[in-house]
């Protein structure tokens, strides 16, 4: 029978499928400073490196994968050598986005697959390798990154909406079928753009009329998972909006 009860030698693991350079970079940051090992993952690896540099240069320790989250047999190695070479995962974040946008009429039936393979369906994969692992050790945290277009559609967006919909459904199982055993699942959504060169770049005018804090800020994202992932299980979280100060809450 598993025990629920945490640790003093819980694991310091943890994997970011999905390490962009956003949020991504942020939370193998933070998490870095925690002294945790950190294992970042995306489809091309050497994305990774000045990542890595900047984490080992910081002190931190971290190593970097290349895999692709929509194809099982690559989840599952990813998933089997973390565990086997580097230690138990503490945490593990899916954090890979599909933000694209298109009219219904425009969507192919190839995009709206390809955008709920990335957003949905890897993350059934990771979600599932995290808690083969995780569940029999009674303890540990699984994250999935959701979105505005979890909570509600928005013109354009239907092949991501569906998907952080599908996103959203399966922490809720997770979180019915794993909590009982000692697992945190949390549903953190980001409800609000993200200060990023992309959100820079192509939205100059929102970017112009905020102050310098009307954005979400990366570093800040990954100080609240922080908080999360460290809740006394009496009080868990499964799901919290992050937005900047100045949005206007319209999902309640």
């Amino acid at each position: 029978m598993n025990t629920l009860i945490a640790s003093d030698t819980a694991p310091r693991t943890a994997l970011i499928m999905g390490a962009g350079d956003s949020l991504g970079a942020a939370l193998a940051r933070r998490f870095a400073r925690e002294g945790m090992t950190v294992c970042i993952a995306r489809r091309n690896a050497e994305q990774l490196q000045p990542l890595v540099e900047e984490i080992r240069e910081a002190g931190g320790n971290v190593h970097a994968f290349g895999c692709d989250a929509r194809k099982e047999e690559q989840v599952i190695a990813l998933f089997g050598q973390i565990e086997k070479e580097i230690g138990p995962l503490a945490i593990v974040v899916f954090n890979i986005g599909a933000n694209i946008q298109f009219n219904v009429r425009e969507t192919t039936a190839q995009k709206y697959y390809k955008v709920w393979e990335m957003a949905c369906f890897a993350g059934f994969l990771t979600g599932r390798e995290a808690a083969r692992y995780m569940a029999p050790r009674g303890e540990g945290t699984i994250f999935f990154t959701g979105a505005t277009a979890s909570i509600r559609g928005a013109e354009g967006f239907c092949a991501f909406a569906g998907a952080k919909h599908g996103l959203r459904s399966l922490a809720q199982s997770m979180a019915r079928e794993f909590g009982k055993q000692g697992l945190h699942i949390v549903h953190p959504v980001i409800d609000g753009p993200i200060d990023t060169p992309f959100v820079r770049e192509r939205f100059p005018e929102l970017v112009a009329e905020r102050p310098a804090d009307g954005l979400l800020a990366p570093d800040d994202i990954a100080d609240t998972y922080w908080f999360l992932h460290t809740q006394k299980r009496s009080a868990w979280t499964f799901e919290l909006d992050i937005r900047p100060f100045l949005e206007v809450v319209t999902n309640f």
